[in-house]
């Protein structure tokens, strides 16, 4: 079944691949065939024009043949007896028909069609003959003829001259050839044309075999499924195609797999606390315990569900930066101090000792990320340091890579708790809270493409603190 197009997208109408294959492949040859075409048509005409002016030049040489001199002095003229073998030629097709004219030394006619126009052209510089012949088109009662001018010399006992004969042709006969040689050049052309048209059509139906292949398997998919699609047989020119697309679903599983997870974390933990709220509620009205005390209850309850609620609202937009790619530039020292400076009143409620040593350190993440994540790396430093001990926090920098190090002087981090520390929910003590901070530190780092360690801070063989460092490339090294 084919899903409707999302609300407002637009569809332009495209080709598809195998019509683009087709019109690429096709319509060049198309061109070049009738190029080739035109290209015969007109070799096989001159091919038929030079047949055609030789057995004009064969007649006008036989005229030539007979032709004679007489009279003396003045009075010398030239004789023509025209034989019937230069004209029986063309008897054989009664299509064309056939006229000549010959001039004598002064350009008086001699015999022939006197209203034949006479030749003003000139010999060419070198014929394809080895006679004085020139041959021209012209037109002889209305009809358009090819002539064939002959400069015959005729000597005789009495005097010599050059004599002119031109024999004419309609052009029926060469019409009628012409014509069958553009019928005979056009169906061997589309021939040609349909045999190629037939093996692109196969080779393209063979070529996009494997698209429609992919495109049946797609649309055949469920909604959910987002499995990466198997290359199989596709042709090469397909993997890059094939990969991106995986890598795309790959992306959105992840993604898909996030928001399942996140409603289902969301759900399980919320209940709680609005359970006992409920409870709480409830011991209020019947009266089991006193107003002023019931009304902190619920405000501690209240208290750690929004908490929780906007750790879960962390996690989430954490996602989201990791599909926005690159970031702004962000000075972290900037950013750690304005945190300190923020949790200011919670380290002096601890009477806690505290210092703070940063250096400039530019690093390629949204603002959010970086105050988030050291908001949650020092807040807990603070809540499991004890009363009146010793919080640091420095911020290092070197070539490549600038290192947060918040050193606490808590009880460290139990064996056990150490292998899932960085999960959800996973709490590093009975009262440490959802034990969503340090999931929210992990995935903040692996968005930002960076490391996080925490280790126990050993002296003497016993646990002094817990010393939390996040590494970060650089703005000028990411990647590095």
């Amino acid at each position: 079944m084919t899903r409707p197009p999302a609300p407002g997208a637009t569809q332009r109408p495209t080709l598809s691949l195998r019509s683009t294959l087709l019109i690429g492949i096709l319509l060049p040859v198309l061109v070049l065939v009738a190029i080739n075409t035109v290209s015969l048509y007109r070799q096989a005409l001159r091919a038929a024009d030079t047949a055609y002016d030789r057995t004009l030049l064969a007649s006008a040489k036989s005229i030539g043949e007979q032709l004679e001199v007489a009279g003396q002095g003045d009075e010398v003229r030239l004789i023509a007896k025209v034989p019937y073998s230069a004209l029986e030629t063309f008897e054989a097709d009664n299509r064309s028909r056939m006229f000549y004219k010959v001039s004598g030394f002064d350009g008086e006619l001699v015999s022939g069609f006197g209203e034949l126009p006479a030749w003003r052209g000139k010999l060419p510089d070198r014929g394809p003959y080895a006679a004085l012949v020139d041959f021209y088109d012209d037109v002889f009662r209305g009809q358009p003829v090819r002539v064939a001018v002959l400069l015959q010399p005729v000597a005789g006992v009495h005097g010599q001259g050059m004599a002119t004969i031109q024999v004419a042709e309609t052009l029926e006969l060469r019409e009628t050839l012409a014509r069958q040689i553009l019928v005979n050049t056009l169906w061997r052309q589309a021939l040609l044309v349909l045999v190629v048209t037939l093996v692109v059509v196969l080779v393209v139906q063979r070529a996009t075999r494997p698209v429609r292949a992919i495109s049946a398997l797609l649309r055949e998919r469920s909604e959910n499924d987002l499995s990466p699609i198997a290359a199989g047989a596709a042709p090469r020119e397909l993997l890059p195609l094939i990969d991106a697309t995986n890598q795309v679903m790959a992306r959105l599983a992840h993604l898909l797999e996030h928001q399942k997870r996140f409603v289902r974390d969301t759900a399980h933990q919320l209940r709680t606390p609005l359970a006992v709220l409920r409870t709480q509620l409830q011991s209020a009205l019947r009266g089991d315990v006193g107003p002023t005390q019931a009304m902190h209850e619920m405000s501690g309850t209240v208290e750690r569900a929004t908490v929780l609620a906007n750790q879960m609202l962390s996690l989430a937009k954490v996602e989201q930066l990791r599909q926005q790619g690159d970031a702004a530039l962000s000075d972290w020292a900037a950013i750690a101090r304005a945190v300190a400076l923020d949790l200011a009143p919670l380290i002096a409620e601890n009477q806690i000792d505290f210092e703070i040593e940063t250096m400039p350190a530019p690093v390629r993440a949204h603002e959010w990320a970086l105050r988030e994540l050291t908001r949650n790396l020092l807040h807990n430093a603070i809540v499991h340091s004890p009363a009146r001990g010793r919080l640091a926090v420095a911020l290092v920098a070197d070539a490549r890579h600038a290192a947060l190090t918040i050193a606490d002087s808590g009880p460290g981090i139990p064996p056990d708790r150490r292998q899932r520390l960085f999960q959800p929910f996973a709490a590093a003590g009975a009262g440490g809270g959802s034990g969503l901070g340090l999931a929210i530190c992990h995935e903040i780092v692996a968005a930002l493409g960076g490391e996080i360690r925490l280790d126990n801070r050993m002296h003497l063989g016993r646990v002094v603190g817990l010393d939390a460092t996040v590494r970060l490339a650089l703005a000028d090294n990411r990647g590095a």
